[in-house]
């Protein structure tokens, strides 16, 4: 496929089209068109199609119809536009952008605006070049934001690389970038800190948009001072009252359902029962592993999800295609189907299932029936994007022991808790046992292990902790270097020597995620690219994917998509309580504490 040209460009082209005077590359004839800038579905419409553009969407389209012309019928279907996700992380796919492409193309996403900021935390601003490379080559749109907090939170961990003002600078210069991705040192921006202030500086200078992160449920003055430091959207609201306040104050409330974030159904409560205008909401999904993209779907499962929570079908499209399109500057060129704008649409039997027949982008049949129809060929990363898995030893089931205060039978620590379906964890507290002088788990209380391994610079540490939720029996252990957003690599386990099994066998191929129980390996999705993205095919990984989730199922863990939220168990900027190569984090209070209470 052709890289699409510029509006400018091919203006007169579009304009000979509408007129007659020249004949369209594809016409589309009796669709119901649902127009997202009326709110209408208008029945028996055309549209002509040149250059991968609408040239014409009316009652009538045979003035562009000549010898060379492909003309599909509708039959009545709804013309949809192409899908948009407003904030997403291609790496939570555990696959490359291509082939998250070839699995989301097939659900009506048409456009995506991704963050890299997890390869930016493994490589730095190459990884983000990298990524931005391999967008710019697809045959659908994915435009790039520019990750802002590498680390997330100074002070609080230590990432593999750090991101400067200049290096936002310098990547808002390039073709692909849309603006900065998501603000998530939000006290940083509150007090003005210089590194904040600075990548929102330059983004702003360069006028592009800048992508929020509040995380916390306080909506005072903390609040206010985020929002006047510059973000403009924000994806981290799990209230109605968090969607409106945001809409309030001038933002986009972006709604997201991921793979284990369940935030639509709260949040549209602000539009459906408070009355807030639709016009600065849209959905995202941020996180979403491939199983879900190869089995449940992308943008088209967020759009049906929200119209079962009362939208009418029309405002929860607009929420996925013209609000999104609106928001990042980029309403001429996609978000619509309508004249100029770039051709991606979808032809749907039933609108409030969102039945998806056929996906074109560009002005070209992309998808049908479910099936890719693109010619996608690999995109390949070089070596320097890959070994990059440093634990500086081999580990041992010591380095997972927690020793306990001298003489004590018991202790008091601090446990991470997980809540299903979530970003934001529990600061719980538990008593548990000690023996021979050691803080064990306790499967009576749901709690195990948890230790993080730092993995970048070889430095051999390992720090160990406590964390309730995932409900494990037996003796087992699952690692992961995927771990938000440092990516370090984290390990949950019920047993030391299974918890290095599980690191050390990471360290052998290069990263990725496996699951150890009673000493035999029963899962491996290996993700060699920076520890985050796996080289194989998207259904590959899927099913790999899938056998490591029996796997957790099999060892006691019921919890809907468990493996997002081991994955996120470092995130140090998500309330409450989080671990990283510092030890345990407060994130309500931004400060390292002790393990013991």
């Amino acid at each position: 496929m052709q890289p699409i040209q510029p509006f400018h460009a091919v203006a007169p082209r579009l304009v000979d089209v509408a007129t007659g005077r020249a004949p369209a590359n594809l016409v589309v004839r009796g669709a119901r068109w649902v127009n997202v800038h009326s709110g209408e579905i208008i029945p028996d419409t055309d549209f002509a199609i040149v250059a991968g553009r609408f040239a014409y969407c009316g009652p009538d389209a045979s003035h562009a119809i000549g010898p060379d012309t492909t003309v599909v019928e509708a039959e009545g279907r709804y013309l949809v536009p192409g899908l948009c996700d407003a904030h997403m992380h291609v790496e939570s796919g555990m696959v490359t952008v291509t082939e998250f492409c070839r699995a989301v193309i097939p659900h009506g996403t048409t456009s995506m605006f991704i963050d890299p900021h997890e390869i930016a935390n493994v490589l730095g601003l190459s990884g983000v070049r990298l990524m931005h490379d391999e967008a710019m080559a697809q045959p659908v749109n994915v435009w790039v934001q520019m990750p802002s907090c590498v680390p997330s939170a100074p002070g609080l961990e230590e990432a593999g690389a750090s991101v400067s003002p200049a290096d936002v600078a310098e990547a808002m210069g390039w073709p692909g970038i849309i603006g900065l991705g998501e603000v998530m040192n939000f006290p940083g921006v509150a007090s003005n800190d210089p590194m904040m202030v600075g990548g929102i500086a330059e983004t702003l200078k360069a006028g592009k948009v800048v992508g929020g992160h509040y995380a916390s449920p306080d909506l005072g003055l903390p609040f206010h001072g985020y929002v006047a430091g510059g973000p403009q959207d924000d994806h981290e609201g799990t209230r109605a009252e968090d969607a409106a306040a945001r809409v309030r104050q001038g933002m986009t409330a972006m709604l997201r359902l991921g793979s284990a974030w369940y935030d639509v159904a709260e949040q549209v409560r602000a539009v459906t029962e408070m009355g807030v205008d639709s016009r600065s909401f849209v959905l995202c999904t941020d996180d979403c592993h491939s199983g879900t993209l190869v089995q449940e779907g992308h943008m088209d499962r967020v759009v049906r999800h929200a119209i079962a929570q009362g939208l009418k079908p029309v405002t929860a499209i607009q929420m996925a295609t013209l609000n999104t399109a609106r928001h990042f500057g980029l309403e001429r060129e996609v978000g619509s189907a309508t004249p100029g704008r770039r051709a991606d649409f979808l032809l749907v039997s039933n609108l409030a299932e969102l039945t998806i027949d056929a996906v074109y982008a560009r002005g070209v049949e992309a998808a049908a029936a479910g099936q890719l129809l693109l010619d996608m060929p690999a995109y390949s990363y070089p070596p320097e994007a890959k070994n990059t898995v440093r634990l500086g030893k081999s580990l041992a089931a010591d380095d997972f022991a927690v020793a306990a205060p001298a003489g004590a039978n018991s202790a008091e620590v601090r446990v991470i808790g997980v809540v299903e379906n979530q970003a934001p964890t529990k600061a719980l507290t538990a008593r548990l046992p000690v023996v021979d002088g050691h803080v064990e788990g306790d499967e009576g209380q749901g709690v195990c292990r948890i230790a993080l391994v730092e993995r970048h610079r070889a430095t051999g540490d390992v720090v160990n902790a406590f964390v309730k939720g995932f409900n494990y029996r037996g003796r087992m252990a699952m690692a992961s270097t995927v771990a938000h957003d440092s990516h370090h690599m984290i390990v949950v386990g019920t047993d030391r020597e299974e918890m290095a099994r599980a690191a050390n066998r990471l360290g052998e191929v290069g990263g990725g995620v496996v699951f150890f129980r009673d000493g035999e390996e029963r899962a491996m999705v290996e993700m060699p690219i920076a520890g985050l993205m796996s080289d194989e095919r998207a259904e590959i990984v899927a099913e790999k994917a899938e056998r490591l989730l029996a796997a957790m199922r099999e060892a006691g863990c019921t919890l809907n998509n468990a493996y997002m939220q081991h994955s996120l168990l470092a995130l140090v900027v998500i309330p409450s309580l989080r671990i990283s190569d510092k030890g345990l984090v407060d994130v309500d209070r931004f400060e390292v504490v002790d393990l013991f209470v």
